[in-house]
């Protein structure tokens, strides 16, 4: 059997360490992007239901903004300071719609001294005439 080196003694514990920080970070990091994702993709589809729920025959085109806050505080647990405003515009070609923006800002839970990021999304409907 070989005998190790003096000088290598103990290199394989600090290797592991070393390695083992950097694939945390970037666990961390995916699990990060995951999760604001997450958040922009349910706040995307709740702005669009805000704005179907706008565009109905009998409702008003400021109507979708508080909607889809509702449906984002029910969605997206800790949610409650989202900002969404809905109003009427029209397309380029000239049908009606009803379009909802909203944003939020979103911590970053693995990045340190309270990072955070804001979201911001739109949802547009046709609105119904009778």
């Amino acid at each position: 059997m070989l005998a190790r080196p003096a000088g290598d003694r103990g290199s394989a514990i600090v290797e592991f360490v070393l390695v083992g920080i950097l694939l945390l970070l970037l666990f961390l990091g995916v699990v990060q992007v995951g999760l604001v994702l997450h958040i922009r993709n349910t706040l995307a589809a709740d702005a669009a239901e805000g704005a179907r729920h706008a565009a109905n025959l009998n409702m008003t085109d400021d109507a979708g903004g508080p909607y889809a806050e509702r449906l984002i505080a029910s969605s997206v647990p800790g949610r409650a300071d989202t900002r969404c405003t809905s109003a009427a515009v029209t397309d380029p070609s000239g049908v009606p719609l009803v379009e909802v923006r909203c944003e939020v800002t979103v911590p970053l839970t693995f990045v340190p001294f309270g990072a955070s990021t804001t979201i911001r999304v739109v949802g547009h409907a046709v609105k119904e005439t009778p």
